[in-house]
């Protein structure tokens, strides 16, 4: 009889298959799996001589950002301007060249998106503009209408669902029905936008992986053929998983079956859509590339409807991993993840490939020794070589990348190891004193902790945490602290605000008064003008309790000459434990800590 406590949990029951080799002893489980087709049954799968897995990559293909538009239209709540912009903003910094902006014909904010594009001129001259539409005239028109005046290259894109289901449950047509409004579509654009010198055309035949091969081959062939398709004006071809149904060497048949058979081939840029039903998406997309597609859509961090877009920063850096310049820079991935979570307002998992807190963290005591060893042979061999540690080739185990290559410190591979063993810092803190840490103070905390416990060789106790959170980060237990806010006041006038505040730096006190700055900005300002340069990368806003009352707690991330550190402070409002968390910052600098 099962003594399991997970009443809604049906452990299978059933026989052992026959055909199972006596190691095996798994049962048959209670799932209705017999509902479901696999993909053979489901779409030709062209049969071909693969060449594919004998091929390996060596260069980056195309990459395009789709987070305007796809990762957005995913989005519980879709980003307004100021986050579009700052998105798109973000993309050009790191390198990206052709950015899927926006489905002007389907909301006014995509289509004013797009006009901010061509009447503020934020998009450099070498960056290509992408734009989305359905083979529908009407649509066609708003989205040519959107474009006008934009000087970038641009493309427009055109899309169809072409899959047996979605031609017969939603849009009602038959082949021949449907390949006429796709080819009409075509004609709308090539009429509305042809004559246009900087425009090129994009065709997606949606659901392509669940289309059959001949008919999918038949209308890319005449879309190609309309266009007029050359080396000199390329057409886009992209083919997208649009709901991953099956493993990733099945999507590379299906490309490769495209790259080999496509009139016009020399004339067309083969790209690829992948989602990530299956969480295989990465692989779909790199087994893609080696089967011969040369341009990749996706988001970065993998936003998407269901599981996701493919995730076009893990492929980047994969490349990178291989020796692969990715072409797109992640030198500050920190600050990538900050900017991407703003504007999607979802926090990247702390195990999400390459950009996660916990990635390049061992609490493994085996792992943790390996890693030390591995640093220690690398130091050594930078020595004899009399070269860079950043430049002779990386080899610690465990670590697939150097995380300085990112913009991450080594700090993060050891800190976090410390806790291991040692009873839960972040716990102990919150359960004994009502402090809830953000997750990347806590792997900075434990450093802090591991010091104190090797120097003590004794168990650390919630009440020597919190005494060492207070010294850190708070600047409790600190001698002549050489930077005080001594007075501050903050009031409206002329509908802006107004702050004034009086700071003593050591022995001299000045006063600085700012207009249409928040506090916080106007106590960073007043301090860089004083010589204590800062940047507030993050803030974060608590209560802890005090007894019977609680206090204000705020946290804050900073950055000082390319480092970063944290700091805090407490008060009884809000406001006095911001301008608190940056005078400790200011002292922590001053102090070197």
């Amino acid at each position: 009889m099962s003594t399991s406590t997970f009443n809604r949990i049906d452990t299978p029951a059933g026989p052992v298959p026959a055909d199972a080799p006596p190691w095996n002893r798994q049962r048959r489980s209670q799932m209705p799996s017999h509902r479901y087709r696999d993909a053979y049954a489901r779409v030709e799968v062209p049969e071909l001589e693969r060449e594919w897995p004998r091929r390996r990559l060596t260069r980056a293909p195309l990459w395009v950002p789709v987070d305007l538009r796809d990762g957005n239209q995913a989005l519980a709540e879709p980003m307004d301007p100021e986050r579009k912009r700052r998105f798109f903003e973000l993309m050009v910094a790191m390198g990206y060249t052709e950015i899927e902006v926006g489905y002007p014909s389907a909301s006014q904010t995509d289509f004013d998106f797009v006009r901010l594009i061509a009447d503020a001129g934020i998009a450099p001259a070498d960056v290509t503009v992408v734009v989305f539409t359905p083979a529908r005239r009407d649509l066609i028109e708003r989205t040519v209408e959107s474009i006008r005046g934009i000087s970038n290259p641009i493309v427009i894109h055109m899309y169809a669902a072409t899959a047996p289901t979605w031609r017969e449950s939603v849009l009602r047509k038959g082949r021949a029905e449907l390949k006429r409004m796709i080819l009409d579509g075509a004609r709308d654009l090539l009429e509305l936008a042809g004559e246009l010198p900087n425009v090129r055309f994009q065709f997606s035949p949606e659901v392509f992986n669940l289309t059959e091969p001949d008919y999918v081959l038949e209308i890319c062939d005449a879309v190609t053929e309309l266009w007029d398709a050359t080396p000199e004006r390329p057409v886009i071809l992209n083919l997208p998983a649009t709901v991953e149904i099956a493993s990733p060497n099945v999507y590379a048949d299906q490309i490769e079956y495209m790259h080999r058979h496509l009139a016009r081939r020399e004339g067309v840029i083969l790209s690829v859509h992948p989602h990530n039903d299956r969480g295989t998406g990465i692989a779909c997309a790199e087994l893609a590339v080696l089967a011969g597609a040369q341009r990749v859509e996706g988001c970065i961090f993998g936003n998407g409807e269901r599981t996701g877009n493919v995730d076009i920063a893990t492929l980047a850096l994969n490349l990178h991993a291989q020796g692969v310049d990715p072409m797109i820079d992640f030198s500050d991935i920190d600050e990538i993840r900050r900017t991407v979570e703003y504007c999607n307002r979802i926090e990247v998992h702390p195990r999400h490939p390459y950009v996660g807190d916990l990635v390049h963290t061992a609490f493994s005591g085996t792992h943790q020794d390996a890693i030390r060893k591995g640093f220690a042979e690398h130091r050594s061999r930078a020595a004899a070589e009399g070269r860079s540690e950043r430049e002779i080739a990386w080899r610690v185990p465990y670590l697939p990348i150097d995380p300085a290559d990112i913009g991450r410190n080594y700090d993060a591979v050891i800190r976090v190891n410390s806790q291991s063993g040692k009873g839960g810092i972040a716990h102990l803190l919150e359960s004994e004193y009502g402090i809830e840490l953000p997750r990347r103070m806590q792997i900075d905390l434990a450093r802090h902790v591991q010091l104190h416990a090797d120097a003590t060789g004794t168990e650390v106790t919630a009440a020597e945490v919190h005494r060492i959170f207070q010294r850190v980060y708070l600047g409790a237990e600190a001698a002549g602290r050489r930077v005080e806010l001594e007075e501050y006041e903050v009031a409206e006038a002329a509908g802006a605000a107004r702050a004034r505040m009086s700071i003593r730096v050591g022995e001299a006190r000045s006063v600085h008064e700012r207009t249409a700055e928040g506090p916080v900005e106007a106590l960073v300002s007043a301090l860089a003008e004083r010589g204590t340069a800062l940047e507030v990368l993050e803030l974060h806003q608590a209560s802890v309790r005090s007894g019977s009352d609680s206090e204000a707690l705020t946290l804050i991330e900073y950055r000082h000459a390319g480092e970063t550190g944290w700091a805090g402070g407490r008060a009884e409002s809000v406001l006095s434990a911001s301008l608190a968390a940056v005078v400790a910052a200011a002292n922590a600098i001053g102090s070197g800590s």
